[in-house]
C-alpha cells in the first residue's frame, strides 16, 4: 500500500510525519506544497512540541508485505 508522508517541523523544531493512504497519483508537487501550508497557516494540526511552523519534506511511501509460511 502506498501513504503520502507529509513531513513539518513543529515549534520544538522536532519533525512531526502526517501519513495519507492512497494518495492520487501521479502526486503533484505544487498541490501538496499548497496544502501543507494550508495546515501551517490554519493550524489545522498541533503536536506535542507545538504548533506546526514549517514544511520539511513530503514522499511517497510503498509498504510491501510478504507472509512466510511456516513449515
Amino acid at each position: 500500500m502506498k501513504t503520502l508522508e507529509l513531513k513539518f517541523e513543529n515549534a520544538d523544531g522536532k519533525t512531526v510525519t502526517y501519513s495519507l493512504e492512497k494518495p492520487i497519483e501521479p502526486v503533484d508537487p505544487a498541490a501538496v506544497a499548497a496544502a501543507m501550508d494550508t495546515i501551517i497557516e490554519q493550524n489545522t494540526f498541533t503536536s506535542s512540541g507545538g504548533n506546526l511552523v514549517a514544511k520539511k519534506s513530503a514522499r511517497i511511501v510503498e509498504r510491501n508485505v510478504q507472509d512466510v509460511e511456516l513449515v
